[in-house]
């Protein structure tokens, strides 16, 4: 039997294991049957719990079709208030190890349960080539993609994974079960992408809409209203702190001009714990 707890943050869930101890065997798998809404548990995904030799601890990130994901800005928090409410730490602070190297989190208490989580998602980067995105090198800002004779204008950045962002008028009612998966398996993208849809409301406020590489549109994504929120500063559309309204609840995004690093805000929950045959 495997222990398990689900965690949520803004609505992006995800199977929480604590796998310092038990070696998991096809991990892949275990990720898409737990994730099935009808026959699994239900999630985004699943994240493991592990030692590390080079931060406090070390996540790894599963997709709901198996698939390793390199960050999850909403996941990440969740891990953080794990760590403290499950009594693995009791450090205020936490770095986390991640195949996009390693994050910092500032934990915010009440009742000695943490409540928000800030994370620290260091530089975006904005080259084609380390997004990684196939053509000329450069920075792509509102680049022409055209798809089935409707056009796009994509500006991509990634946070440890990469995002495509595209600005609509109405994003409530755009297509995105359509057009995402189009754009997340474009030849353009060798390792497929995360894909933000966004209506500005003003200068300091956008809402998005995110079709997530591996898992389908989900009720929110850090990394990519991270991603957005520098998009923004790019294409002169809002400014560098900003409020990202999502299906499953506001982020708190700053693009810091002095120390050029993202910084993420938000809360994390747990839902219930459980176990699984395995």
């Amino acid at each position: 039997m495997i222990k398990f707890t689900k965690m949520h943050g803004i609505g992006n869930d995800y199977i929480y294991v604590d796998a310092r101890r038990k070696k998991l065997k096809n991990v892949e798998e275990l990720s898409r049957q737990v994730s099935h809404r009808n026959f699994g548990i239900g999630a985004d995904g699943l994240i493991l719990i592990l030692n590390s030799t080079v931060a406090d601890f070390r996540m790894r990130i599963f997709n709901a079709d198996g698939s390793e994901a390199e960050m999850c800005g909403n996941g990440i928090r969740c891990f953080a208030k794990y760590l403290y409410d499950h009594g693995l730490t009791k450090k205020k602070k936490v770095a986390i190890e991640t195949l996009a190297g390693i994050k910092q989190v500032e934990l915010f208490t009440r009742h000695d349960k943490v409540v928000k989580v800030r994370v620290d998602l260091g530089e975006p980067i904005l080259l084609r080539e380390r997004i990684p995105m196939n053509g000329d090198p450069g920075m792509v800002i509102e680049e022409e993609l055209q798809l089935n004779g409707v056009k796009f204008n994509i500006t991509a950045v990634s946070m440890g994974n990469p995002h495509a962002i595209i600005y609509v008028d109405d994003v409530r009612n755009f297509p995105v079960q359509k057009y995402g998966p189009m754009i997340e398996t474009n030849p353009l993208f060798p390792r497929r992408t995360n894909v933000e849809f966004v209506q500005v409301v003003g200068p300091g406020e956008v809402i998005q809409r995110t079709w997530e590489r591996g898992s389908g549109e989900t009720m929110a994504c850090g990394t990519g209203a991270s991603a957005v929120t520098v998009a923004g500063v790019l294409t002169k559309r809002t400014g560098r702190s900003i409020t990202v309204h999502l299906t499953g609840g506001d982020l708190e995004i700053e693009w810091n001009e002095k120390d050029n690093r993202v910084y993420m805000t938000g809360p994390a929950v747990e839902v219930f714990e459980g176990v699984l045959p395995y």
